[in-house]
Parts: structure tokens; C-alpha cells; sequence
């Protein structure tokens, strides 16, 4: 049976509550148990193919053309995909995120990736400044060998410094500055590597058709505790 939106949004926030600090070379966290097992289990099961890199890797917008989100369409058609986005966009989330993580997401449009990454795989040290308000990189896959396919982390010179965990419904959250860099090294990936990136953008994100509410913008309020 798939969780309710409610039940996405308790287990979200608590894992918003228990998330585990860490101050260099950026501030970011880690997180565990951020979802209903039920709900990896689903999102795991989507009948939504990996694509054939055809060798290119280093940015994901490179193959634009195959990538995949928690959309309108996605939403109608897999029930796990509309209460994980439903749950993200209810202000009792956005509010807790806001409060925990020191960021201000009033008036900005969720867009939820689900990505599978194959072999061959990688990205180049970025900061996801500009238009990205808030990242939040949920990893899902359970293949033991992924253990070491987490989020590389840079400093500001982009010097590899360190490496998030990786285990299923874990995560590395931070906010966009000019100074968080991370990336993915090239390395070995058996089967495939899947994940949420999960961003809030500004209303200057013009994929329109990415976002899981386009026409609907985040509204953070002070709601009483789950």
C-alpha cells in the first residue's frame, strides 16, 4: 500500500530533524531516512528505462532529452511520485526546511529528477548557484556496490576534499552558494546508480515543463508541528 502524503511528509521532516551537520568546506548535511520504505520500494519498481550515455557525460543537461522528473504526467501515472512531490510542495515541509536549513523558498517552484545513472557516468565540480534555491540529492538504489557512488565534495578550488555516503533513502542537502562545489568522479557503477535530485528553483527556471507544479509556487507558513 503507498504511503500518504502526510505519512511522505512526517518521515521527511524527521529526517529534516535528525540531519547530521557538517561545516567544511561548505556547510551541508547528511540525512537518513528521509522517505517510507514503501515509498523506495515504489519509486524504485517505476517502469522508467536508464538511458545510454553514447559516451558523453560530465554535465546533466547534456542529455536533456532523456531525462526524467516527478512532472504532471509522472504524478497522474505513479502514486509514489505525486505524494513525494505533494508531501515537498505542503507547507509543512517547506516551512521545516526553511527553518532548519536557513533558507527562504517562499514563492520558489519545486523540480524533482529521478535519475539513473550508468557506467561511464560523471559531473564535473559545479556549485548549482543561480537559479537553484535549495539541493536536496536523495539517494535510492540498494546494490550494496553503490556504497561508494555518494556526491563528491570540492572546496573552493575544486580540490577533491571528501565524499557524502551513499546507502538507500540517505541524502546530502545544502544550499547554492559560490562556494559549494560537488560533482561525481568518474568510477565504476554496476547497474544503476538511481536518485531524487530534488531542487527548488527560482521563477526564472524556464524548463517550465519540469517542474512538478508549474504553476504553482512554494508558500511557506508557520503551521503547527507534525
Amino acid at each position: 500500500m503507498s504511503a500518504s502524503t502526510n505519512e511522505v511528509a512526517a518521515t521527511l521532516i524527521n529526517s529534516f530533524r535528525n540531519a547530521a551537520e557538517e561545516h567544511t568546506p561548505y556547510r551541508h548535511w547528511f540525512l537518513k531516512d528521509c522517505l517510507p520504505q514503501s515509498t523506495v520500494d515504489e519509486i524504485l519498481a517505476l517502469p522508467i528505462s536508464a538511458a545510454d550515455l553514447g559516451g558523453v557525460s560530465g554535465k546533466r543537461e547534456l542529455h536533456n532529452n532523456t531525462r526524467h522528473y516527478f512532472d504532471i504526467a509522472n504524478r497522474a501515472e505513479h502514486a509514489c511520485a505525486e505524494s513525494v512531490a505533494a508531501a515537498l510542495q505542503n507547507p509543512r515541509v517547506t516551512s521545516e526546511i526553511e527553518k532548519i536549513f536557513g533558507v527562504k523558498l517562499d514563492g520558489t517552484y519545486l523540480r524533482i529528477e529521478f535519475a539513473q545513472d550508468v557506467d561511464g557516468f560523471w559531473l564535473e565540480p559545479h556549485t548549482d548557484i543561480g537559479v537553484k534555491a535549495f539541493t536536496f540529492l536523495l539517494y535510492m538504489s540498494e546494490d550494496p556496490s553503490h556504497a561508494d557512488l555518494g556526491t563528491d565534495i570540492y572546496d573552493n578550488d575544486k580540490k577533491w576534499v571528501g565524499r557524502s555516503p551513499f546507502a538507500s533513502n540517505s541524502a546530502m542537502i545544502f544550499v547554492p552558494s559560490n562556494i559549494s562545489y560537488h560533482g561525481f568522479e568518474a568510477r565504476k557503477i554496476n547497474g544503476v546508480r538511481k536518485s531524487l535530485v530534488i531542487n527548488y528553483v527560482t521563477n526564472e527556471w524556464r524548463a517550465r515543463e519540469q517542474l512538478a507544479y508549474p504553476e504553482q509556487p512554494v508558500r511557506s507558513v508557520e503551521l503547527a508541528t507534525l
